[in-house]
C-alpha cells in the first residue's frame, strides 16, 4: 500500500491570529514590542542560522531590540504573519512574527552574506513545520502585493492595510484581498501501470515532471485534471482521485496534487506532446525510473510533483535533483 504523501509545505505550525490582525493598531504595537520577531525577506530570500544536528537551519526571526529599526523606512511591505504554536531553542510558542521584505540594498546591510539567504525551493523540504509554514506565507503574501500596487476599477494606487492583509486603492476606497491561484498536478497511470513525464522546451535536456495546469474559471478540479492533461498530452484520462495540496508561492498558487488513469478506450492511442508547454512526453516504468533516476533530472524534494512521482514509485527518490 502506498504511503501518504510527504508535503514540506503543506505543513504549518503558525496561529495566524486574524482576529488580532484585523485592529487597526496591530502593526504600531507589535512594532513596539520587544519581543516582536522579524522575519526578512530579500527578493523573496529568507535568512537561515544554522541549528545543532539539522543540514539546513531554522529561520532567523531576530527581535525587535538586535536589528535596527531604521530599516522599516525602506521596506516593501510590513505585515503580520501570526503566532508561532512551536517553541524552539531561540523562540518561545506564542512568539509574534512581523514580515519585513526590503529591497536588496537594505537586506545585506543586515546579512551582507548572500550565502546566508535562502531560497524555499532549495530548503523548505528540510524547514520545520513552523518554519516552512511562516516561510511560504511570507513569500505568498508578498508576491501578492507586488502584483497588485493598483486597482483593477480605478487603476488608483493602492496601500497596504489591515496588518498587510488587504490592499485599499486611495482613489475610490475598494480593497483587494489576498488570492491564491489554484492549480492541479497529477500523475497520468496506464494498464502497465508506468506513469507519464513530461519535458518543458525551457527546461535541461533530462529534465522531467509530472503533468499540470491552472484550474480555469468555472471548472471543477477534476475537469481540469481531465482537460489539461488532453491538452498537454493528447491523453483521455478517467478517474482522478485527489491525493493532497500544498502552498506553492511562486507567486501565490495551491497545488492540488491527483492521480489519474488511463481511459481503456484511448490505450492504444500514443501521448503527443502540445509542443507549446510540453515537448517530450515518455511513459517509465518504475524499473526504467530505477534504472536511469541517477541521470533524470526529476523535481525537487519541496514540491508536490515528487512527491506525487515518489507516491506511485513507491519509495523515496533521495538523492535526486
Amino acid at each position: 500500500m502506498n504511503q501518504p504523501l510527504h508535503l514540506p509545505l503543506a505543513r504549518s505550525a503558525v496561529d495566524r491570529d486574524y482576529l488580532y490582525r484585523d485592529q487597526p493598531e496591530a502593526i504600531e504595537e507589535l512594532l513596539q514590542d520587544s519581543e516582536t520577531r522579524i522575519l526578512f525577506l530579500n527578493e523573496g530570500l529568507a535568512l537561515l542560522h544554522q541549528s545543532e544536528g539539522s543540514a539546513v537551519g531554522a529561520l532567523k526571526l531576530p527581535t525587535l531590540d538586535q536589528i535596527d529599526k531604521d530599516l522599516f523606512k525602506n521596506s516593501l511591505l510590513i505585515a503580520y504573519l501570526g503566532k508561532t504554536l512551536d517553541s524552539t531553542e531561540t523562540e518561545p510558542a506564542g512568539a509574534r512574527v512581523v514580515l519585513v521584505d526590503l529591497p536588496i540594498e537594505a537586506a545585506l546591510t543586515i546579512e551582507p552574506d548572500a550565502e546566508r539567504w535562502h531560497h524555499l525551493r532549495r530548503t523548505g523540504a528540510g524547514l520545520s513545520a513552523r518554519d516552512a509554514g511562516l516561510f511560504s506565507q511570507a513569500l505568498a503574501l508578498a508576491n501578492w502585493h507586488k502584483n497588485n500596487q493598483f486597482c483593477p476599477r480605478c487603476a488608483g494606487a493602492t496601500d497596504s492595510a489591515r496588518s498587510g492583509w488587504v490592499r485599499r486603492c486611495r482613489t475610490d476606497g475598494q480593497e483587494l484581498f489576498p488570492r491564491t491561484d489554484p492549480a492541479i498536478i497529477a500523475s497520468v497511470i496506464d494498464s502497465q501501470d508506468r506513469i507519464l513525464l513530461g519535458s518543458q522546451g525551457a527546461w535541461e535536456e533530462n529534465r522531467w515532471s509530472i503533468l499540470a495546469g491552472f484550474v480555469e474559471p468555472g471548472e471543477s478540479l477534476t475537469a481540469a485534471v481531465i482537460r489539461e492533461v488532453f491538452e498537454e498530452a493528447g491523453v483521455r484520462v478517467v478517474n482522478p482521485q485527489y491525493l493532497g495540496s500544498q502552498a506553492w508561492p511562486f507567486p501565490y498558487s495551491l497545488m492540488l496534487g491527483f492521480t489519474a488513469t488511463v481511459d481503456p478506450e484511448f490505450e492504444h492511442f500514443e501521448p503527443v506532446p502540445d509542443g507549446t508547454e510540453i515537448v517530450k512526453l515518455r511513459w517509465f516504468s518504475r524499473e526504467e525510473l530505477a534504472a536511469e533516476r541517477h541521470e533524470l533530472l526529476l523535481p525537487g524534494p519541496v514540491s508536490i510533483a515528487r512527491a506525487i512521482i515518489e507516491y506511485w514509485y513507491g519509495q523515496s527518490l533521495e538523492g535526486d535533483q
